[in-house]
């Protein structure tokens, strides 16, 4: 049986990304005050050149929750697992797409 692929074993050359480069990234949660600040901190962190002005909010239909759509310079895939997993386990944050 073979082990599932994972980021950190598909080689290089197999990746569909190329680095540098623009990636989008959707992260819902709950609407709160504090939410969207936090998402762009950490996008922040891992792209310093990471402009907020840029986000795209969408609350939704009932307004509890709140979609928002960060995107950041892409520079390696070790960035991006890193900011995937900061993302998925920070409290405020309820999905990562």
């Amino acid at each position: 049986m073979t082990a599932p692929a994972t980021m950190q074993n598909i080689p290089p050359e197999q990746s569909l990304i190329e680095y540098p480069s623009a990636f989008p990234i959707k992260v819902m949660g709950e609407n709160v005050d504090g939410f969207v600040h936090a998402v762009t901190q950490v996008a922040l962190h891992f792209d310093p050149t990471f402009d907020a002005a840029t986000v795209e909010l969408r609350p939704s239909k009932g307004g509890k929750y709140m979609g928002v759509t960060i995107t950041v310079t892409a520079t390696s895939r070790e960035q991006l697992d890193e900011l995937y997993r900061t993302l998925t386990t920070h409290p405020m944050v309820k999905v990562v797409l």
